[in-house]
């Protein structure tokens, strides 16, 4: 009869009525009076049966009986522990995560403050399980509860804190939250290193493994780059080794659509390349897995994520690893970049790194084979050369094309160095003129190809047909151009007319830099 009391007192207590203390005085009567295991069943299905609009003030009104409830239990108390945690986390997933500060510190659903209740319901727990680690023998029950806490503290990590906003300078409910999981892990015997390196997740918890990643990507990203328990982590794992290790964190971050994940994924990667040393990352580590698919990626960031500071922090991080590779490394990075990133602005992006290694090469104590001897002639017969033959579109293909004929006039104005290997200096030369001799032909086509387009569009405007004539007119005069991913004949006739002039302005620079090679060739 009790049992069956339960739940309109707690409605009472939800809905905070005048009856309000005696209701919770009611409540905690029973909690100290009923069976434990009967009371435990009844307060599951309250939680099972949760309002959808009062899931806050439910949880937060249970959570202390709940715990007086657990206490009382005598078998099966680990297993009891695991099942209310686990109800209580699946309620509270559906309760949106404030991500700003104001959403933060207004809780208008109560997610902050379930968060320091199931803290608390915790802890008694958290001491049981630390008190009895000094034994020589535990039990089961020990063993299993600590696998309970440990579900307990990776399903937090997923959800909520792998998708808040967490920062040092702000110590919010949240922020506590986190540290209280990344106390408890050491507490329940959990070492962070083990539960980071060593994969023991898989033998211990019921999580799948995409779970299982996000939870750890959320730990090394609270550990690295938030410092939370920093101080219980041992110092003598080497940077690269740690690099090595985040980078499946680091992918499985990269790879989600979320801004909240993306962010952790790209202040894990730049905190864990931050302490390798420039110019050490061997070639063997581009052989991993991660390795690929991180720049993979982040390329895919850099090109379609719509939002302007997330790509702006990929670039910075980008360039950060292109640095701690190693000359070889490099050269095979940029190799597969070439190949694969299918972009204009990606590729111009690698052609001018590759010139400053170039630069950087020449420089004494500096040289290398793959950036001046004979493996530089194959890298640089993969970025001399127009992807669609003389016709390429040199318009969508500017940035790769203005970056190949800088780093030509680099070499040129380099060659007594690079003249030192005179069979290196021929190929290039070679190199050099098969390409310019291609691009001047498919620059002669866009402009004659571009002009007319142009000298139609004027001729368009000027007739004043009818609005109807105008677009159909451009649709198929502008079908096959496109320009940063928008199709030309979705812009309006002045914004076209901007389009074909800039291009035409586009090619005379392009022809006037082949011009200055040509006389410096000369020279």
């Amino acid at each position: 009869m009790g049992c069956v009391l339960l739940a309109p007192l707690v409605n009472e207590v939800v809905k905070k009525d005048k009856s309000l203390d005696h209701c919770q005085a009611a409540i905690t009567y029973l909690t100290r009076t009923c069976k434990p295991d009967e009371l435990l069943h009844s307060l599951l299905e309250l939680i099972e049966d949760i309002d959808p609009d009062a899931i806050s003030e439910t949880i937060i009104a249970l959570v202390p009986h709940l715990l007086t409830v657990l206490l009382r239990l005598d078998e099966r108390k680990a297993a009891s522990v695991g099942l209310a945690l686990s109800a209580l986390q699946k309620q509270l997933s559906r309760l949106p995560v404030p991500y700003t500060q104001q959403q933060e510190e207004a809780d208008e659903y109560g997610l902050c403050r379930c968060c320091t209740a199931l803290a608390v319901l915790t802890k008694p727990f958290i001491e049981e399980v630390k008190r009895k680690d000094g034994n020589s023998v535990t039990s089961t029950e020990d063993e299993e509860l600590k696998t309970e806490l440990l579900e307990f503290c990776l399903r937090s990590l997923r959800e909520p804190l792998l998708e808040a906003e967490l920062t040092r300078d702000r110590k919010s409910s949240l922020w506590l939250f986190a540290t209280e999981i990344m106390v408890t892990l050491p507490a329940i015997q959990e070492p962070l290193p083990e539960l980071l390196f060593f994969s023991s997740l898989k033998k211990k918890t019921s999580q799948d493994i995409s779970q299982s990643m996000e939870s750890r990507a959320c730990l090394a990203y609270l550990l690295f780059v938030q410092l939370i328990a920093i101080d219980r982590f041992p110092a003598v794992f080497s940077p690269v080794f740690v690099l090595q290790c985040n980078m499946e964190y680091i992918n499985q971050l990269l790879s989600s659509k979320k801004e909240s994940h993306l962010l952790k994924g790209l202040a894990l990667y730049r905190k864990s390349l931050e302490s390798v040393q420039d110019n050490s990352l061997p070639v063997s580590l581009l052989e991993l897995k991660s390795f690929y698919n991180v720049p993979q990626n982040l390329r895919q960031l850099l090109t379609d994520c719509p939002m302007q500071h997330l790509r702006e922090s990929g670039l910075q991080v980008f360039q950060l690893f292109i640095n701690k590779l190693d000359a070889e490394a490099k050269h095979k990075f940029f190799r597969c970049m070439l190949k694969t990133s299918n972009h204009s602005g990606v590729e111009g992006y690698i052609i001018k790194n590759i010139r400053n290694q170039v630069e950087f090469s020449l420089k004494p104590g500096n040289a290398n084979e793959w950036f001046l001897g004979v493996e530089f002639l194959s890298l640089l017969g993969l970025v001399l050369c127009l992807p669609q033959g003389a016709e390429t579109d040199l318009l969508h293909n500017m940035d790769r094309t203005m970056e190949c004929l800088n780093l030509l006039r680099y070499l040129l104005i380099r060659d007594k160095e690079l003249r030192s290997n005179a069979d290196v200096w021929e190929e290039l030369c070679r190199i050099k003129d098969k390409y310019l001799k291609m691009l001047r032909v498919c620059i002669s086509i866009s402009r004659a190809y571009y002009s007319a387009e142009l000298k139609a569009l004027i001729e368009d405007q000027k007739l004043k047909a009818k609005e109807a004539r105008a677009p159909a007119r451009s649709t198929k005069l502008f079908k096959s151009i496109t320009v940063k991913r928008e199709k030309v004949s979705n812009m309006s006739p002045d914004v076209q007319n901007q389009v074909l002039q800039s291009a035409l302005v586009t090619f005379d620079l392009m022809e006037s830099l082949i011009v200055r090679i040509e006389e410096i060739t000369e020279e």
